[in-house]
């Protein structure tokens, strides 16, 4: 079953239009981020008041957590999508949706459905299902609908492998640039909030700081192609790598790697940079590859 105990899809009515859009059934969670959502529509949208207290929910972490998880590991939020035009609003509500596991894996709904999901009209969902599509999110076939895409541990494996690629060249890059005071004390101070965290065995929070930090060095990189490749990988493999995180033994290990890497980093040394980087990048993929394979809700092969 999908995180949160919710029934996976298909639903058990596919006529049954309560239980296609989670009308007062469980189908979609009510509560998000401890903010209760009321469904006053048949459609379960958000209403502009709640979706502002879920955007303020996730402005937590650090001076700078949100522009620097919007680097590479972007966290979804709805912050500020009450703004924009339908078509951006219809495909970030989407996204949210799907990378919060809200529509889960194998969820599939008519066009006209999603419209009515989002209180909106279908010219801007289908433009949105495009995009989603094009993201590598969603299946969308004529008159069938849209179908929530469901990565196997395979799959998975392999988005990681150029990933984590990636992020190592993103470190060499940026022992290469050099960084400033300021950025080093910046990276120390979330360092050293992760190791509380850590101490306090809340795996939740330290993941968070974790994604910081790797966006953190990422954005020092000065590659923006990099940067992008990273945010749509990130995308692919976010709902897998959540489904995990209260599985992940206590990250002592990941904590000293994390403070090597980033004296490494401080003394411009792109060799050593590089090296740690890759070896920390080899064993915390090991380590969450082998974890999905434990999970039965994730198929090993397409």
């Amino acid at each position: 079953m999908p995180a949160g105990g919710h029934p996976p899809f298909p639903v058990k009515n596919p006529h049954d239009k309560r239980q296609v859009l989670g009308h007062d059934n469980g189908y979609l969670p009510t509560i998000i981020d401890g903010v209760k959502v009321h469904q006053t529509r048949m459609e379960g949208a958000l209403s502009t008041s709640e979706r502002r207290k879920v955007g303020a929910g996730r402005r937590k972490t650090g001076s700078r957590s949100v522009e620097a998880q919007a680097v590479s590991r972007p966290r979804p939020s709805l912050q500020g999508i009450a703004k924009m035009p339908a078509r951006d609003r219809a495909y970030h509500e989407l996204k949210f949706r799907i990378l919060e596991g809200r529509l889960p894996p194998g969820t599939t709904l008519l066009e006209t459905e999603v419209a009515s999901l989002l209180s909106l009209s279908r010219t801007p969902v289908r433009e949105a299902l495009i995009r989603l599509e094009e993201d590598g999110l969603v299946d969308v076939r004529p008159r069938h609908g849209i179908t929530v895409k469901a990565l196997s541990v395979d799959e998975i494996e392999q988005i990681y492998q150029v990933f984590s690629t990636l992020e190592v060249k993103a470190a060499q890059l940026t022992a290469r640039r050099g960084i400033t005071t300021a950025d080093h004390e910046r990276l120390d101070d979330i360092l050293t909030q992760m190791e509380r965290a850590s101490k306090r065995g809340d795996i939740e929070a330290w993941s968070e700081l974790d994604d910081e930090f790797h966006s953190e060095l990422v954005g020092l990189c000065g590659n923006p192609r990099l940067q992008a490749m990273l945010r749509q990988l990130w995308d692919l493999q976010y709902h897998a790598r959540r489904a995990i995180i209260k599985l992940r033994p206590l990250p002592i290990i990941s904590d000293r790697e994390h403070r090597a890497i980033l004296t490494a980093i401080a003394d411009g040394n792109e060799e050593e940079a590089t090296r740690l980087h890759q070896q920390h990048r080899n064993r915390a993929d090991e380590q969450l590859i082998s974890l999905l394979r434990q999970k039965t809700t994730f198929p090993t092969s397409e």
